[in-house]
């Protein structure tokens, strides 16, 4: 993000095989964007479209300066593309969006109210959903539950993209794997100031979505991730030290109870409990291994931060008395 300048706002919209949508979801950005007297650009993320996406793009950056285009070698998904597009973005305020139109760009001005307000993150919520409700509702309800138990961040819905942010916030941020439902709540990491707003949840006008049941257990190890990244990230050995320590302890409980039948009782230990000493032998040696693993992640850890110059605190402002 090093191409900062005076724009005011940049719009992030990956898109991938959204031909069907392209001129409508630009004539309405345009015109909404228009409607605010900022200094605006569209930032327009290809992300490997298949089919003319990308030519209707470059048609409608010849016509208007305020058109970026963002054309990656290949479909990586909506995490690079989103990640591509903030890294181009040149606004003092980043608004992403999804480019089906299923976000109505006309929402964008309630964005912009909170922005100003004084929030550094303000996220989308799809009140009232159109999904299925087995396919859709129910495992985003609960994976919004989990997410939000987890980070304590006090919103209904990580899952859209629809969301506006402070630049300054955006520079912290690193993106991977499918992390972008979860800016939010990395964000909260470092003290971002966020709020939710209810938005409009139409039915895609075009299209079908590409998304499937089979991205609920995506999410699942995502929220893994986001619980390692929130509490452990800089500390990695209490994460693998709790669970080494419930092994170890009950290794040593099973190996008590075994000595004390072996030495009051004169039971013969691998006659009478084989089984046992082999589980308290394992338990012993996965519990070595988690203070293992957590010490090697102490170590990359700390490589990662020095090697990086990443802090582990996030400044919002330095007040000094003025001489």
């Amino acid at each position: 993000m090093e191409n900062f300048d005076n724009t005011d706002c940049s719009v992030v919209v990956p898109l991938y095989n959204e031909a069907s949508v392209v001129n409508e979801l630009y004539s309405r950005l345009a015109r909404t964007m228009s409607q605010t007297h900022l200094d605006y650009e569209l930032v327009f993320v290809d992300d490997g479209s298949t089919d003319n996406t990308l030519e209707l793009l470059k048609d409608i950056a010849r016509k208007d300066s305020k058109v970026v285009i963002v054309e990656l070698r290949r479909n990586f998904g909506q995490t690079p593309a989103l990640a591509a597009g903030f890294d181009d973005a040149r606004g003092r305020i980043i608004i992403s969006m999804d480019g089906d139109l299923q976000h109505a760009p006309e929402e964008i001005p309630n964005f912009l109210e909170k922005i100003d307000a004084g929030y550094d993150v303000v996220s989308g919520w799809r009140k009232h959903r159109v999904d299925n409700l087995l396919m859709r509702k129910l495992p985003s309800r609960a994976a919004n539950w989990l997410a939000s138990k987890i980070s304590g961040v006090d919103i209904h819905d990580f899952g859209t993209t629809f969301k506006a942010y402070r630049r300054e916030v955006i520079e912290e941020l690193n993106l991977y794997g499918e992390m972008h439902r979860f800016i939010p709540a990395i964000l909260s990491r470092i003290g971002a100031k966020i709020i939710e707003i209810p938005i409009k949840n139409i039915v895609r006008p075009k299209g079908s979505s590409s998304y499937g049941i089979s991205r609920t257990f995506r999410v699942v190890f995502d929220l893994i991730t986001l619980r390692f990244l929130l509490g452990y990230i800089t500390r990695p050995l209490h994460f693998f030290g709790r669970a080494a320590s419930y092994c170890i302890l009950a290794s040593l409980l099973l190996s008590a109870y075994i000595l004390y039948d072996r030495f009051v009782y004169n039971v013969p230990i691998f006659v009478a409990h084989g089984p046992l000493a082999g589980l308290a032998a394992i338990l012993l040696l996965i519990g070595l291994i988690f203070i293992a693993t957590g010490l090697i992640g102490e170590m990359i850890s700390r490589v990662y931060f020095e090697s990086t110059g990443k802090k582990i605190y996030s400044v919002r402002k330095v007040h000094r008395r003025e001489t």
